[in-house]
């Protein structure tokens, strides 16, 4: 694919709007009869056309109006004939409606009073070729563990971008599957509306039965002869009463023997994370409220039943199950620590799309193309003037600190900026109006493209979503916007969508959706600092501005794929079935604190490719189909793989590399990889040759299994007994449980000490070293034995034991090597040229 140029990033937005028409012809063939038609062009012409072809001139337009509901979403000329039929009106050829105007015109205001087709079956589309990829590797994985074990119980991740269609995909697994019981589990409860949706809509799921906590329905009362469907969140499932139990109302759910149990959004689950890590950077006391607003009261004894090292599914939701299915778009913490193996992975991420759409148009010019309205991502990154950067830095590299520069106090009427002035000239800044940049930009000749006042870009803003970091802020930016001097902000409908008083989970979207309308004639700004940020669609949404620090790229590209969704009309002029009009063809990111944008850039585009032994590869293949424009304070360039990872590293220091290899990611030691061990007589034999490791004491792997296992059985009698326990057992509990968790922390601190050991190893060789296979293998065998105890062949055991995670310590080599060859450039050497292996070694050593 060729590299896109400046230009063609900010290339102009396409107009179009859906309208639908209606003329009368003035002869006897035609009395009482009119044309009810489409076009996204000008009626006027489009019915010019029309008639020319067969010399009709006594014609007369008798309607033109927009083809818009209230929400946003366009109906056809089709749907108007279909709804004047149900009203009596007769068809009696192709686009001739035996009918007047005025009923034209009722049938329109119905349309648009927002009445929805839900239930009736009618959508008819197949899977794209990757979906029926996906259910079918997933469909012979979950056969070929049964065929070798019949009460085995398979895993298997979609790692499938927003947009894959996971809903619609899995129920079309399921359906090939032949399930009959179907339990869909979720962190994020407002995402249930395309569960309920797809399966109500689709012709493929007819005579299926969808039940949940808020669509109702007995479960008592369902067709057992029929498939089902239950959606439900971990609090509601989990939650038990105050005596410990189950809750009554879900009882069934754990008596019922499920087919396949769905795991959605998997990445907010909290089984490896503590619940606040979701909310980063709120306030304590905004967290607690929103969390518990959000997700219900329960969640607190939810993450403590799930915040276990070795917790299995079966252990926190205590159902019975044939499969799980896991769904993601940003798993990178179960890819990184190995939870699942490669044979149980389907990937499609936002490379793979947009390649399939460039491969496709390239192979079919001519024909509709599948993916055709999938914008592609633009990410904008802009260095801050040194006044405002010097309000707010924080870190070892004084960075520039969104959360601190956006930082505020109160809500409603009484919030306010603790930078009010600077946060106002950062106003000024994105409209290209602040005095001394407009200086700058008259003596260089040019003008850099910010977002709300390059042409350009503009029309991209037309309904914007900013990325805030707290309440607080949300509330003082609406009033700042909204003050008689900020005169340019008075053509947008700023929307708060934070705080209680925004409602919870979808409660906060019809606001957003009343305010942007069709999204033609509206100007909105929806503010959030969380809510609406995961499954939720926007279609007029076409860009973001990140304004707070985040510090996974989980939840940077969650945020900023929110303005990815298509925005099209199909068969825009009623005449072509397989013509699109595509309204956005690219999607920006606008962000203002450039290193920390392009480090989740470099983060994400690693995590994509997790097998890609060249780091600086992966994230190449990413900015193909993402260009980055950076703006240096006096200039706006491009930047490719090599730029992005070096500005990436810049904040990177010798304490934070080491960091990365003190991180618990680097290493497993839940029950099944110490088991693994324990059942490989070289693998203990390798494990106890680790330095301190006899200090541990005899047997240390097989007591942490077998207390766990104590641990697990005394919970099991707990919930049979009502949750009650004798006095004994309880503290016995309690006892045993510590016990086991701290020997396995001592366990963990012993194999990272010895992963610790592997930055000195870099230090030994000119090769340019990627992953770690590299550093290892192209050291000498007996001095890597010398220093960390174990041979080659013993590590390589381990690795494939699950023991380390080679793709954590992959981005730690890289990093490193990065940072070392940025440090030695910066004297004049390159990469170690001229010095030899041991000389450098020996004066590591002779230092410490």
């Amino acid at each position: 694919m060729n590299k896109p140029t400046i230009a063609e990033i900010l290339a102009p937005k396409p107009k179009a709007r859906p309208r639908i028409y209606a003329y009368s012809i003035a002869d006897e063939a035609h009395t009482g009869l009119l044309k009810v038609g489409q076009t996204a062009r000008d009626v006027k012409l489009r019915i010019a056309e029309q008639v020319k072809t067969a010399a009709i001139k006594n014609y007369q337009i008798e309607l033109d109006e927009p083809a818009e509901r209230d929400d946003g979403t366009v109906f056809s000329d089709h749907e108007v004939r279909t709804a004047l039929v149900r009203k009596g009106f007769k068809n009696t050829e192709l686009e001739w409606m035996q009918c007047t105007a005025a009923d034209v015109r009722t049938v329109l205001a119905e349309l648009r009073s927002g009445q929805k087709f839900s239930g009736t079956h009618h959508q008819t589309f197949h899977m794209r070729r990757e979906q029926a990829e996906a259910v079918n590797v997933t469909h012979a994985y979950f056969h070929s563990r049964w065929a070798e074990d019949m009460h085995a119980v398979p895993r298997f991740l979609w790692n499938a971008k927003m947009r894959f269609g996971k809903t619609f995909t899995s129920y079309q697994l399921a359906k090939k599957l032949g399930a009959k019981r179907v339990l869909v589990v979720t962190f994020k409860p407002a995402v249930e509306d395309a569960w309920q949706t797809d399966l109500e809509s689709h012709v493929d799921f007819d005579g299926w039965q969808y039940l949940s906590k808020s669509s109702g329905g007995d479960p008592t009362q369902i067709d057992r002869n029929k498939p089902v469907v239950y959606f439900g969140s971990f609090q509601d499932l989990l939650g038990r009463d105050t005596a410990g139990n189950i809750k009554a109302k879900n009882a069934w759910l754990h008596k019922e023997n499920w087919d396949l149990v769905v795991f959605d959004e998997y990445h907010f689950g909290a089984w490896r994370e503590t619940a606040k890590e979701l909310f980063e950077g709120e306030e304590e006391t905004v967290f607690k409220k929103e969390t518990k607003l959000e997700y219900a009261a329960d969640l607190d004894g939810v993450n403590e039943d799930l915040n276990v090292l070795s917790q299995k599914e079966t252990e926190f939701l205590p159902i019975t199950t044939k499969a799980y299915l896991y769904l993601s778009g940003t798993p990178f913490k179960a890819l990184a620590t190995g939870e699942f193996i490669e044979e149980q992975i389907f990937n499609w991420t936002y490379t793979d799309e947009q390649r399939a759409k460039a491969d496709f148009a390239a192979k079919n010019p001519d024909e509709w193309n599948p993916y055709g309205a999938l914008p592609q991502m633009r990410l904008l990154t802009y260095q801050m003037p040194d006044e405002l950067v010097a309000v707010a830095s924080a870190g070892e590299f004084d960075e520039f600190d969104l959360n601190e520069f956006f930082a505020a106090n109160g809500t409603g009427d009484a919030a306010q900026f603790k930078h009010k002035n600077d946060v106002q000239k950062w106003l000024d800044i994105i409209r290209g109006q602040y005095a001394a940049k407009a200086v700058d930009s008259l003596k260089t000749g040019t003008r850099p493209p910010f977002p709300y006042s390059d042409v350009r870009l503009l029309p991209y803003l037309q309904h914007s979503f900013w990325f805030l970091p707290n309440v607080a802020a949300c509330h003082a930016m609406a009033k700042l916007l909204t003050e008689k001097h900020n005169t340019f902000w008075r053509e947008y409908d700023i929307v708060v969508a934070a705080g209680a008083s925004a409602g919870i989970g979808l409660d906060a979207l019809p606001p957003v959706r009343a305010a942007i309308g069709s999204g033609f004639d509206t100007k909105t700004v929806t503010l959030s600092c969380g809510k609406l940020t995961t499954g939720v669609t926007v279609k007029q949404w076409t860009s973001i501005l990140m304004l707070r620090n985040l510090k996974s790229p989980e939840t940077y590209f969650q945020a900023a794929f929110r303005v990815q969704s298509p925005w099209s009309i199909k068969n825009p002029n009623g005449d072509n079935p397989n013509e699109e009009e595509i309204l956005k063809p690219v999607c920006f990111v606008f962000d203002f604190a450039p290193t920390r944008a392009l480090r989740q850039l470099s983060e994400y585009g690693i995590g994509l490719s997790p097998n890609e032994p060249n780091p600086e590869n992966a994230v190449k293949d990413l900015v193909s189909f993402l260009p980055v424009l950076a703006y240096d304070g006096a200039n706006m360039t491009q930047i490719d793989a090599g730029g992005i990872l070096d500005i990436a590293m810049a904040g990177t220091s010798a304490t934070l590399l080491a960091r990365k290899w003190e991180s618990s990611l680097l290493v497993n030691v839940d029950n099944d990889t110490l088991r693994r061990i324990m059942d490989t007589p070289e693998a203990m034999s390798a494990v106890e040759r680790i330095e301190g490791w006899r200090a541990l004491g005899d047997n240390i792997i097989e007591t942490i299994i077998n207390k766990s296992d104590k641990v697990k059985g005394l919970k099991d009698k707990a919930k049979a007994q009502d949750g009650k326990l004798s006095p004994k057992e309880k503290k016995e509990l309690t006892d045993e449980e510590k016990e086991y968790k701290s020997k396995r922390k001592l366990v963990q601190e012993k194999l990272i000490k010895f992963a610790t050991r592997i930055p000195a190893f870099m230090y030994l060789t000119d090769f340019r070293e990627n992953t770690l296979r590299d550093v290892i293998t192209k050291l000498e065998p007996d001095l890597f034995h010398a220093v960390t105890g174990l041979t080659v062949a013993d590590f390589h055991l381990l690795v494939r034991l699950k023991v380390f995670n080679t793709e954590r310590m992959n981005e730690a080599v890289f990093a490193f090597r990065r940072y070392e060859d940025a440090s030695l450039r910066y004297t004049g050497i390159e990469s170690h040229e001229g010095l030899s292996h041991y000389g450098l070694y020996d004066t590591v050593v002779a230092r410490e």
